[in-house]
């Protein structure tokens, strides 16, 4: 187990880190919450178990570092029960152990799922908090005023400041005390770095890669591997009860195949929750359009309208140029927009 501030300049040194000073000056914070989670724990009966410490709230615009700085964090707590799992999906488990829960009759069902939770760990490192759902927020005070009360520690990096979580939401005055209880058990820490290093890391590399073939799902397997950074696992979005998977997701980056997203029955208000959840999307195996495959064609439409105005990167391998892809059939003269918005898209400084 190795304090954040040696790893970090390991890194440096060793070329895989650039060195920044707005994520140096969170590392204190980040040593910080290792040394309290190193104390030992009660021993004996009246022996009093030492305060936990105070939790991380890592903000800042996107692609500043914080999820990496996340990953090196967890990384070096050696042995200390540790989770580092996405927000979104965190809070889907505990949705779905809820319904469990309900279906055994237990009089609050959020109690042995937050039990569950308190037993298998110490620290709970989340990426990505944001409160888009009335169903977490309705619920998610609660749970974190169990976790707290029972010295769990959590951090989290978010792309908002706590006040601005569920913004504009319904109910949201029911929502205000986790806000509160948020700045009562956690630093709140904005990251302001001038490079977004997402950004700079697509800069000047090509982001639509056609034909599909060998050598293209080559180079966009290699882009994918850069921008996770890790292992990534499946991300699913509920959206007005239905699932919506994004089969790999890791540190704001989706990778779904066309058919994922376009060969189901969905609509609108589904790519506007993808559009929502990542900050780029990987999309492969596009295929040429016409009235043979029309309604993928009218989803994929939809599809774009909903990342372009989210400004959501996109990452593509398709059959042909945008302006081949749709030559023939109804719909292809409206297409033209899709073509344009596709090769906006496709612009260095898109997204920024």
């Amino acid at each position: 187990m190795t304090d954040m501030t040696s790893i970090y300049n390991a890194g440096v040194a060793a070329g895989t880190i650039r060195p920044d000073p707005a994520q140096t000056r969170v590392l204190p914070e980040f040593d910080r919450i290792r040394a309290g989670l190193m104390q030992p724990q009660k021993r004996g009966l009246f022996r009093k178990a030492p305060e936990p410490p105070r939790g991380l709230y890592l903000w800042g615009g996107v692609g500043r570092g914080k999820s990496m700085l996340m990953d090196l964090f967890v990384d070096g707590l050696g042995d200390i029960p540790t989770r580092r799992v996405h927000f979104h999906a965190f809070m889907q488990e505990i949705h779905n152990a809820m319904h469990e829960a309900r279906q055994r009759k237990v009089p609050d069902a959020l109690d042995p799922v937050a039990d569950a939770v308190i037993s298998s760990v110490r620290c709970l490192a989340f990426d990505e908090m944001q409160i888009t759902d009335i169903t977490d927020a309705m619920i998610v005070g609660r749970l974190f005023q169990k976790l707290f009360d029972a010295g769990i520690v959590v951090v989290t990096t978010s792309n908002r400041i706590p006040d601005d979580l569920y913004k504009d939401g319904l109910n949201r005055q029911l929502f205000l005390p986790f806000i509160a209880l948020i700045k009562d058990r956690m630093v709140v820490h904005e990251l302001v770095s001038e490079t977004d290093y997402r950004q700079n890391r697509l800069e000047g590399a090509p982001t639509y890669f056609t034909p599909v073939n060998d050598t293209t799902r080559a180079r966009i397997a290699e882009v994918w591997a850069d921008l996770a950074g890790g292992p990534a696992e499946p991300l699913v979005l509920q959206v007005k009860g239905r699932e919506v998977e994004l089969p790999a997701y890791r540190n704001g980056v989706a990778r779904a195949r066309f058919y994922d997203l376009c060969g189901k029955m969905l609509g609108p208000a589904d790519y506007l929750a993808v559009a929502e959840a990542v900050k780029v999307l990987v999309l492969e195996d596009i295929p040429s359009l016409s009235r043979n495959n029309f309604n993928e064609a009218k989803r994929f439409v939809t599809l774009v309208d909903a990342l372009y105005e989210a400004k959501v990167r996109l990452i593509c391998s398709a059959q042909a140029e945008p302006e081949m892809l749709y030559l023939e059939g109804d719909g292809a003269f409206e297409f033209e927009r899709t073509a344009s918005r596709l090769r906006e898209m496709m612009g260095k400084d898109w997204g920024t």
